[in-house]
């Protein structure tokens, strides 16, 4: 079911400042800012050779992340994402499988332009899964 690592994201309190950590100090292309307000966060993607950087600060004020980083304030990794074929099918049989899907159960759009889905972390060995239509 689970195909590429499609990005790791990590949660941030500033995301100009950790956009210029990734490419002043360590040399990567870095995406433009895209404010995404129906997941509650503004993006930044580094570009690597097989895979992506998700970099998230909150937007809004009911960011998703506003907790994370309460307890994590100066950032940290916050959500994996991995690509399916078919995430209906996925979701589907996860749930079956009794994985708990965050918030309604329905794919949205993601960062990328297709449908994602969150998994609850105590199903999945304390890490939050993302899950991305590809």
């Amino acid at each position: 079911m689970l195909g590429r690592l499609n990005h790791v994201a990590i949660a941030v309190p500033d995301l100009e400042a950790a956009a210029g950590v990734y490419r002043d100090t360590l040399g990567a292309t870095v995406s433009q800012r895209q404010d995404l307000p129906a997941h509650g966060v503004s993006v930044v993607f580094v570009k690597l050779p097989n895979t992506k950087i998700e970099l998230l600060e909150p937007f809004g004020a009911d960011s998703p992340i506003e907790k994370f980083l309460e307890r994590n304030p100066g950032g940290g990794i916050h959500h994996i994402c991995y690509e399916v074929g078919d995430i209906a099918y996925a979701r589907d049989r996860l749930v079956e499988d009794g994985a708990r899907v965050l918030g309604s159960g329905e794919p949205m759009i993601g960062a990328h332009g297709k449908p994602v889905l969150f998994l609850h972390p105590k199903d999945f060995l304390g890490t939050l899964i993302e899950l991305e239509e590809v």
